[in-house]
């Protein structure tokens, strides 16, 4: 006697050794013995026992499912009822087992309900189910064409309209992901350069900026207003015309200087910052979007704005223009003492806007040391230049460090680039540094006098941190600091400004303390401004390696920094550089330089030998 039995979600078939009533003892066609629940036990049959699963299987696949459907009726029934029904006759072994197998291999069309006792679905749930299988079948087949046309480079057509959430955002429960993902690994390519290969990344420069928009300007480059500022009302006129001092692609030229002999001696110095707060209303939709943006975001070759283009326009301090600005005057005697400041609110003449390429040539160590000032404005810088040494005095700052430090700029036209060095802490670069921090720091200590809410900048024990409590900034040797120079760049800094112009003016403070929409500013600026320059130096270092492309550099110098870390002559590039032999800071090495991918940012550097000794 033998026995057709349910185990574990499965059927077997098995010969009686013993039966016990509630269980049985069991062997396998293989073999293999078993003890066996009386329970599960579906029937017992004569016969043969070799190949009976095999030909119940076979048989199974003749049944026709739908039409076992349809006669079932709705109610719950026994296999067997069915059997006798779909047979016309008192079913066989072969047969029960043959309709149990069609009904256990159909969970959408049949509902267990207990042994050997089944339910058919309702109609829409099968219909539901049908179309669920049919939808994963068609999606199986464009999978695999996908794979198909991915393996032989070219772009599915269903790709295109989703190449940004394929390239930053996958969803890899799609079957677009998952064809990318299989074709890329067998390609042995990233699905990022898989896609560059099949066009999809027609610009790399363009991939790592998209990343970038798509996270945090997913409306894009361009502002959503259309609002320009408000107009000021009329505002006094300053006493003495100002100059600004700027890169030559500056165009929100936020801040500038004018220097006005006083008759008894001495100085009037004007530190005159651009005042878009005058026309922007918090709030407003322009406000608002200035909130969302947080400041202006650089690039080589590019920027966005955190104002839009006709405000900049309207508030930047450029040449030929009477601008509105928040001014503060510092009162200098002729020894350089500051005896007093005073701040206003007013129009200022732009008389200049001098660029660091033509000034640098004209004011530097050389030319201050000649007392040469055959060039524009050199008397007012020359006193700018005197004033910044005290003020750099007071604020306890050792003497510079002898040792020249670089800084770069970057310009690309016509998909080239120019990375040109220029010498940090030139004079200039000094004169504006040390006024913008006087500013800062003088403003801050008024409004915190006057009780006037703030976002500082402080500093301890290396760590710098936003707060809207006033707190010694230790890198910069002053008690208190904040930022409001740069507020056509900066939202802190507009911020700050809707401050300073109510205390100058005598008004109420837009923020109170602990205002809430102060600290959300304060919170929100932090964390986009840190991404920003995040995105600043993974540009940078992306034009870095289009120069070493574009100017077909395969070898190169580069000065150790520590350990295996090396800085590329020329450009602001840094590496490892594996195998290099352990050399002193500043020493100069040769570099074989291959293997530039500008998707992943990365390229090999092959340590070549010592180019020279270190520099004195």
């Amino acid at each position: 006697m033998n026995v057709f039995y349910e185990e574990e979600g499965t059927f077997k078939v098995g010969a009686i050794l013993a039966d016990n009533d509630t269980s049985l003892q069991v062997e396998a066609p293989h073999g293999k013995r078993s003890k066996v629940k009386a329970a599960n036990v579906l029937f017992r049959f004569d016969g043969a026992l070799a190949g009976f699963l095999e030909e119940a299987h076979k048989s199974a696949e003749s049944v026709d499912v739908d039409f076992l459907w349809e006669c079932c009726g709705e109610d719950e029934f026994s296999y067997d009822k069915l059997a006798r029904d779909y047979y016309g006759h008192a079913p066989a072994p072969l047969e029960s087992a043959a309709l149990l197998l069609r009904l256990h291999g159909a969970p959408m069309y049949f509902y267990k309900k207990g042994k050997g006792r089944y339910r058919a679905a309702p109609a829409d749930a099968l219909k539901a189910a049908l179309a669920s299988v049919e939808r994963k079948r068609q999606q199986a087949l464009a999978q695999a064409r996908y794979i198909e046309q991915l393996a032989r480079f070219e772009l599915p057509e269903e790709f295109k309209p989703r190449l940004n959430e394929l390239l930053y955002n996958p969803d890899r429960n799609s079957i677009e992901v998952k064809a990318l993902e299989q074709a890329a690994s067998a390609a042995g390519l990233s699905t990022a350069h898989l896609l560059e290969k099949c066009g999809a990344i027609p610009s790399s420069c363009d991939y790592h900026l998209n990343r970038f928009l798509l996270e945090y300007f997913p409306g894009g480059k361009a502002s959503r207003v259309a609002d320009a500022a408000e107009s000021p009302a009329e505002l006094p006129l300053a006493p003495a015309a100002a100059f600004s001092i700027d890169d030559i692609t500056t165009t929100e030229i936020d801040d500038a200087f004018s220097v006005r002999p006083l008759p008894a001696g001495g100085w009037e110095i004007g530190v005159h910052i651009a005042a878009p707060a005058l026309g922007i209303a918090p709030g407003s939709p322009l406000d608002v979007e200035a909130a969302s943006r947080l400041s202006t975001v650089y690039m080589p070759g590019d920027k966005i704005t955190m104002l839009p283009a006709a405000v900049v326009d309207r508030y930047t301090l450029g040449e030929g223009r009477t601008a509105p600005a928040l001014s503060l005057y510092l009162d200098v005697a002729a020894d350089l003492r500051v005896r007093g400041t005073r701040s206003a609110v007013e129009q200022v003449k732009i008389a200049a806007n001098l660029r660091h390429d033509v000034l640098e040539e004209q004011f530097n160590e050389e030319t201050i040391a000649a007392e040469q000032r055959a060039f524009p404005y050199a008397d007012a810088l020359h006193v700018l230049w005197d004033l910044a040494g005290v003020l750099e005095a007071g604020r306890g700052r050792p003497e510079p460090l002898r040792a020249v430090q670089m800084d770069y700029n970057f310009y690309v036209e016509d998909e080239r680039v120019r990375i040109v060095e220029r010498r940090r802490g030139s004079p200039i670069d000094k004169v504006v540094a040390e006024m913008m921090i006087f500013v800062n720091s003088e403003w801050g200590r008024l409004l915190a006098e006057a009780g006037v809410a703030a976002i500082y900048r402080s500093q301890n024990n290396g760590k710098v941190r936003m707060s809207t409590v006033p707190a010694a900034h230790q890198g910069l040797g002053v008690a208190q600091y904040i930022w409001a120079s740069s507020p056509l760049r900066r939202y802190v800094d507009l911020v700050n400004q809707r401050q300073l112009i109510a205390w100058v003016r005598g008004e109420q403070p837009p923020y109170a303390p602990k205002s809430e929409r102060l600290l959300t500013a304060m919170r929100d600026f932090e964390q986009a401004y840190e991404a920003y320059g995040e995105f600043q130096r993974t540009m940078e270092r992306y034009w870095c390696l289009r120069w070493l492309l574009q100017e077909a550099v395969t070898v190169s110098t580069a000065e150790v920094i520590r350990e295996n870390l090396v800085k590329i002559a020329d450009i602001p590039l840094i590496t490892k550089v594996a195998a290099l032999p352990e050399l002193e800071p500043g020493s100069l090495v040769e570099l074989g330089i291959s293997d530039v991918d500008l998707l992943a940012l990365t390229f090999r550097a092959e340590y070549r030998g010592v180019a020279a000794a270190a520099p004195e």
